[in-house]
């Protein structure tokens, strides 16, 4: 169907518009921690990526639209291929997945005969289909100590949290040279020096970050951890070192804690990945109406890519 803007509700009914196509499509709405506040509100499921899928999964929803990006759509069609799964604009791509070209990264895996191939599960279908086990940021740590000892390992896609998996193990890896732009973006300096402005706030930060900005870090875990760090911690004040759309969560479960930002190099003093950014309200409400854009995957590379991801569930 042809998306067009035509007949568009306006912007104070949008929501109560997208809200009624989903009861009558018997729809459900995922938004990853790292989408616009007012999204995450709109949201049936908050969370990363694969919980999200998972979450999906469960219900007896006909069609999945995924506020995030698009491997995130990817995942949520492999696990449930019989759901129709929409996102709002297929320009929503990712850094850490687009610097991972498949064939690439299976000539890469030809250069290093024997080893395990341990994929972040932040990328593509078909990296997930070249992999033998994919893992999380939450599970990476007991997926990699499930691997014996004289095997050697290929990580990827991301080079900052195969090397902070590897140092915090003790366990060598080939590591795909890839990174996260909004991870990668954070500027070790100027975390020092919101430090010392605000010297009681804890710094937590997710492991896509580079090894400088990890050493400041009192905690470091995957998204849903920092959050979760934050509502047991003691502490009132916190420097959050990830992608700041997580900060709005952290903010509704403990309002009376102060949360910053970190900020990234000199040319921006935020944390804001591009791409998730893209998705809008306006955005939602057309992919439902129209249903388009549409994640569609051959099906034998949905039965690839099935395999390492149920070999992940199977170990953790």
């Amino acid at each position: 169907m042809t998306n067009t803007t035509t007949n568009i509700p306006g912007e104070r009914d949008l929501i109560a518009a997208f809200n009624t196509l989903k009861k009558e499509k018997n729809a459900v709405l995922l938004a990853h921690y790292y989408q616009d506040g007012e999204i995450q509100d709109m949201a049936d499921f908050i969370g990363d990526s694969l919980a999200l899928a998972q979450q999906a999964a469960k219900t007896d929803a006909d069609i999945i639209v995924f506020s995030g990006v698009v491997f995130m759509g990817e995942t949520a069609k492999i696990v449930s291929p019989g759901k129709k799964v929409l996102v709002p604009d297929m320009n929503a791509g990712c850094s850490l997945a687009d610097n991972c070209p498949a064939d690439e990264f299976s000539a890469f895996i030809a250069q290093h005969p024997g080893h395990t191939v341990v994929s972040y599960v932040n990328c593509s279908a078909e990296v997930k289909a070249l992999s033998d086990i994919l893992c999380t940021s939450t599970n990476a740590e007991k997926i990699i100590r499930s691997i014996p000892e004289d095997t050697p390992i290929i990580f990827g896609p991301d080079k900052h949290l195969g090397s902070y998996l590897a140092k915090k193990l003790g366990r060598p890896m080939v590591l795909w040279n890839g990174s996260c732009m909004v991870h990668e973006l954070f500027d070790e300096k100027r975390i020092v020096k919101l430090q010392a402005l605000h010297p009681e706030a804890e710094v937590i930060a997710h492991p896509e970050c580079p090894e400088a900005i990890l050493a400041h870090a009192t905690h470091i875990g995957s998204t849903s951890s920092l959050l979760e760090y934050t509502k047991k911690s003691a502490a009132q004040e916190f420097i959050v070192v990830t992608e700041s759309g997580i900060i709005h969560q952290m903010k509704k479960a403990h309002p009376e804690k102060t949360f910053y930002p970190a900020p990234s190099d000199e040319t921006c003093g935020c944390s804001q990945c591009p791409y998730m950014r893209l998705n809008t309200i306006e955005k939602l409400y057309l992919c439902l109406r129209d249903e388009t854009p549409e994640i569609t995957l051959p099906e034998d590379l949905m039965v690839k890519a099935l395999k390492p991801l149920a070999r992940m569930l199977e170990l953790s």
